[in-house]
């Protein structure tokens, strides 16, 4: 819609004819059905609507998945994962890459032999096979967003784990 000028038609809604409103309203239709032609939907999920489940690998670890190719998303899945205090994730391996943003609280990432404290507003990129670990030593959950390619991901847990 282009912006009002004074002396517009559009600058006065009750000015408009009846024409320029249906034109208007099958104008707004177009976008929709040139989408389904190119591309998913939109989706909005509300935080409510996920729910988060325990992950086996770790004690204290939770998942949510916010958007995956079940709805639609063609390239990634977003997912928000919660370390409760203690929580301990161990060495493993991706075989796909992941960007991680941090939500909220203060925990341990290991990455490779290095180990990062972060805290809400850190962002990660774990690559693709590279060892990595969480530890939550604090007394406040962490949280992070996490974002993977859509696809098949096969987790390894490290040796001696």
């Amino acid at each position: 819609m282009r912006p009002a000028v004074v002396g517009d038609a559009m600058s006065d809604p009750e000015t408009e004819t009846e024409t320029e409103a249906e034109s208007n309203a099958e104008g707004a239709a177009a976008p929709d059905a040139d989408r389904e032609a190119t591309g998913p939907a939109p989706v909005v999920r509300r935080g409510d609507e996920v729910t988060d489940e325990a992950v086996g690998a770790a004690d204290g670890l939770s998942k949510g998945v916010l958007l995956d190719a079940s709805d639609g998303a063609p390239n990634f899945a977003l997912r928000r994962f919660t370390l409760a205090p203690g929580a301990r994730v161990p060495e493993h391996t991706n075989a796909v890459e992941h960007e991680q943003y941090v939500l909220e609280g203060e925990y341990v990432v290991g990455i490779d032999d290095e180990e990062h404290v972060v805290r809400a507003g850190d962002a990660l990129l774990i690559p693709a096979g590279v060892v990595h670990w969480y530890r939550n030593e604090g007394e406040d959950p962490g949280a992070f967003l996490c974002a993977v390619p859509n696809g098949d991901d096969e987790i390894k847990l490290a040796d001696g784990c």
